[in-house]
């Protein structure tokens, strides 16, 4: 269990190439003892972008402040506060913040090593759950 402000988590500065003004909050993790995912919260500085990359695993975006685009091989793809963005595996991708003040994010990712667990029913995980 945790319980906590956003603000209390470390912002750390995004250090890869190809970031500029960008910073993450892991807001919850494996250190959190969260077993599957990883919930993080991403901060873009006005002109700021993150690295343009692809990998392994999905993205599920909401965007909590600002507004930016999506970088991608088939060109930028705008966005703003209250959007939902899902940026699949192999896609390659940035975040570039286009506005005034600060981009925030939030981006949950599956832990690479997370191990396949029993198959179970979730109504909530296949978006068909509507009268909950």
């Amino acid at each position: 269990m945790k319980l906590k402000h956003y603000s209390e988590v470390e912002l750390e500065p995004v250090e890869m190439d190809g970031a500029k003004g960008a910073h993450i909050r892991w807001l919850i993790s494996e250190k959190d003892g969260a077993p599957n995912f990883a919930t993080r919260m991403f901060e873009v500085d006005k002109d700021g972008f993150t690295p343009y990359h692809a990998h392994s695993w999905e993205h599920e975006n909401f965007i909590v402040e600002g507004e930016g685009v999506l970088v991608t091989e088939d060109g930028d793809k705008p966005f703003k506060q209250g959007d939902i963005l899902y940026v699949p595996p192999m896609f390659k991708h940035s975040y570039k913040n286009t506005g005034t003040g600060v981009l925030k994010f939030l981006c949950m990712i599956p832990h690479p090593e997370a191990a396949p667990k029993k198959k179970t029913i979730n109504p909530f995980a296949s978006g068909k759950a509507n009268n909950c």
